[in-house]
């Protein structure tokens, strides 16, 4: 990077100027808070003790609090509004981002801000906002994946550190402060919405921007502009039934963005005489040598090299085939998917990459990414041509615990259904499941041989029909506390079986 195209732009703009004045980038979105806030030109602001650029933890300069009336035609309250300062690029002079022109992005290309309910009589905005936004600027910076509207965090911890219900986070757009191009770039401004486990699962199962929509229609749930309210003591699906109809409709409809869970998962090709308990105990002896180290136990082994080949294959994931255009529509599907495996811990100094069905997973991003893969999404290219190495496989036993198992028809009818596909990755090891429809290209199953296995990595491909009667005879997965364990689901014809296991198992 260059970094003197920075300060040659400042020279050629301010040449004469010989006292300290607000850096350009700043002062952009200064002038766009002025036009919102004409009455408060100064508004408290959190401020970085040791910027960033010195070397100091925090990668926002400031956090500006405003003091926002709300809408009562609208049924907006009054709240507090924050903005952050830093994720852009302020100062143009490569002391932080790198100067790339005023073309594309500023910076990460956006800032953050939230709105908090104001409590009555409240004359002083809380900070804990401040330190929430600082935590995710930090993410970003580490990680160079940004936040776009529709991406959602779990957090799995009160985002105030009380007792509240609003654990997660929802990202759109804020609904008042406008995306500028400051002299270094575009900035758009991304709002962070606090959410119930509820409303996450709920994103997670359809798509972030279906569900902030729903909210939007909901008072007490944030209303219009989004305004968390962190006394809410209720969900939208308590507060409004009839919310879950939409979910579920929104999902038969649009498919579901979760690409992919991790989970306790295996497979297998039975031999002759295959006996489902038999193996049930083996699997059981080989979990509890991985736990132990043993070295005495044999099981599947690849190269290291091979393992990041999957790895790699995995995090890409895999193309989607052209379809007609109201399909397409419908399923909200370019002609590629995108995946993430990303989630940020309820902590002010580190995050976490890893995914379980304990919360974390993969969606797709129905968007083109910027300049830096988002948060939500690493983008998905051609198939990887380290995959044609590939066995075919006579008959395959699935195995899932009941959590992943309860994902089974979601990815079913969400998924498979609208032309993609489903990962299912083993916490133990390096085994993975990826389910896949007849429209997937770039897979190594074909409706020929409808199970293909490169070392650990399983791919099973599922034909229309087949998926219907699937959705069928594994409905009761629907209500998996019911479930007497282990339940195997054999379908001979077409050689395949598929057992659900305790989760302690």
């Amino acid at each position: 990077m260059d970094d003197h195209r920075g300060e040659s732009y400042l020279a050629q703009n301010y040449p004469q100027l010989s006292v300290a004045v607000t850096p350009p980038g700043l002062e952009a979105i200064y002038a766009a808070c002025r036009r919102l806030y004409p009455e408060q030109p100064n508004p408290l602001q959190v401020t970085a003790l040791v910027k960033y650029w010195l070397g100091g933890p925090d990668p926002l300069d400031y956090i500006s609090m405003y003091s926002n009336p709300g809408n009562v035609q609208l049924g907006v309250p009054p709240h507090w509004h924050y903005v952050s300062f830093g994720l852009s690029d302020l100062h143009g002079d490569g002391r932080v981002h790198d100067f790339t022109g005023t073309e594309g992005p500023s910076g990460f290309g956006f800032e953050l801000t939230f709105r908090l309910k104001s409590e009555p009589g409240e004359t002083a905005p809380p900070t804990w906002p401040a330190a929430l936004m600082q935590a995710m600027a930090r993410y970003v910076f580490q990680t160079e994946n940004t936040l776009c509207s529709g991406d959602h965090v779990s957090w799995h911890s009160p985002l105030d550190g009380s007792e509240s219900r609003l654990q997660h986070m929802l990202m759109t757009d804020d609904p008042q402060i406008q995306p500028l191009t400051t002299p270094f770039g575009a900035v758009n401004f991304v709002q962070i919405i606090g959410a119930t486990a509820e409303e996450l699962k709920a994103a997670q199962h359809w798509n972030g921007t279906g569900v902030v929509e729903l909210i939007k229609t909901i008072p007490l749930a944030g209303g219009p502009w989004l305004v968390t309210d962190m006394r809410r003591g209720e969900t939208i699906f308590e507060i409004d039934p009839q919310i879950q109809d939409k979910v579920d409709q929104g999902i038969e409809v649009d498919g579901s963005n979760l690409s992919g869970v991790s989970s306790r998962c295996s497979w297998e090709e039975p031999g002759e005489g295959h006996d489902v308990n038999e193996e049930d105990n083996k699997e059981n002896r080989l979990v509890e040598g991985d736990r132990r180290g043993s070295s005495d136990v044999e099981r599947p082994h690849i190269s290291e090299s091979e393992s990041e080949q999957i790895k790699a294959a995995l995090k890409k994931g895999l193309s989607i085939a052209p379809q007609s255009p109201a399909k397409t529509e419908a399923g909200g599907q370019k002609e590629h998917s995108q995946n993430t495996t990303t989630t940020a811990t309820a902590t002010t100094t580190t995050t976490t990459t890893t995914t379980t069905t304990t919360g974390t997973t993969t969606t797709d991003r129905e968007k083109n990414s910027s300049r830096k893969e988002s948060f939500d999404s690493n983008v998905s290219t051609e198939a990887p041509t380290e995959l044609l190495r590939t066995r075919s496989l006579e008959a395959v036993h699935l195995k899932f615990n009941v959590e992943a198992g309860a994902l089974l028809p979601l990815a079913l009818r969400g998924r498979l259904r609208h032309g993609r596909h489903f990962t299912f990755k083993s916490i133990l090891n390096d085994v993975a499941i990826t389910l896949v429809s007849t429209s997937v290209v770039g897979s190594i199953a074909d409706e020929e041989h409808p199970f293909a296995a490169h070392g650990p990595w399983l791919q099973v491909l599922f034909t229309d029909d087949f998926i219907d009667t699937l959705l069928e005879d594994m409905e009761v997965l629907s209500d998996a506390d019911e479930l007497q364990l282990p339940r195997t689901f054999s379908w001979s014809d077409k050689k395949l079986s598929i057992t659900i296991i305790p989760d302690e198992a």
